[in-house]
């Protein structure tokens, strides 16, 4: 893997695959998906918004050239920090699912975060996370129903919802490369400590915000069952080969005992 390292310090770039990109932007990824040097290429997920000017910075450093287009896996805010301004400098689409445009379109807003999770600092301030929908207005539209990447046609889109209703994934069958999004991750991220360790776990979705875990499993198992080659996920460090194959097996497996909360007031009632 190549590493390239903003100025500032804020965006921690590493290439890993010819034509992907993983953007890490303090404690969540974006990917670059595109050919540095000719034809489109697409931004997956924005980030958080105070390191949009970073992440443009970075972007323009790598391609020279507006992208195609932005996917959006979700619409959570440290997802689309930074999608209407970026949107609107580019003059490019957002796509996402159509279970997700609610969101998108300020006519719904996501579940409030739940501190009583447990498991650390972060799960523990999720009520200050924002909540609220964004209005991405005419600019953002639903992606194909036939799965088809607009801007990247190698890829397919996959419904994995549980952590959002219209959370997708994104894969590659040609080298079975998988952008996860949260659907899983691989560090713990309701602590503090192990996002700032980076330290490698497959991981469920963040708890603090997984309102429906009955589909969350199910969506594992979806994606373990295409036995991925490498992924980049929403939070934390590409994996791949069999660790990465095998931590999704036992995710997948052990689902309920690995991935939900022994507390939780979504664990229950799910989403209503």
């Amino acid at each position: 893997m190549e590493r390239s390292l903003l100025a500032t310090g804020l965006v921690d770039t590493v290439r890993v695959a010819e034509d992907v990109r993983s953007v890490r932007m303090l404690i969540v990824n974006v990917c670059f998906v595109g050919n540095a040097k000719q034809g489109d290429w697409v931004l997956v997920d924005t980030g958080i918004g105070p390191l949009t000017g970073a992440l443009l910075e970075e972007a323009e450093s790598v391609f020279h050239r507006p992208p195609a287009c932005i996917v959006l896996t979700h619409g959570h805010f440290d997802h689309v920090g930074g999608v209407k301004e970026l949107a609107h400098k580019w003059n490019v689409p957002v796509y996402a699912h159509p279970a997700e445009l609610p969101y998108l379109t300020g006519k719904k807003d996501y579940p409030e975060g739940d501190p009583t999770v447990g498991g650390g600092l972060m799960a523990g301030v999720a009520p200050l996370y924002p909540n609220r929908a964004i209005d991405l207005g005419e600019r953002v539209h639903p992606l194909p129903d036939d799965g088809q990447v607009p801007g990247m046609p190698e890829w397919k889109w996959i419904h994995t919802p549980g952590h959002s209703p219209g959370h997708i994934a994104l894969f590659r069958e040609q080298d079975r490369f998988l952008i996860a999004g949260d659907a899983f991750i691989t560090v713990k991220q309701e602590s503090a400590l192990a996002v700032a360790a980076q330290t490698v776990e497959v991981h469920g979705p963040p708890m603090y915000f997984t309102p429906d875990w009955p589909a969350a499993g199910r969506s594992v198992e979806r994606l373990a069952a295409l036995s991925p080659e490498s992924a980049v996920t929403g939070h934390g460090q590409p994996l791949g080969g069999e660790a990465l194959r095998a931590g999704l097996r036992r995710l997948a497996e052990h689902f309920e005992e690995l991935a939900v909360p022994e507390q939780g007031r979504y664990v229950a009632e799910g989403m209503r």
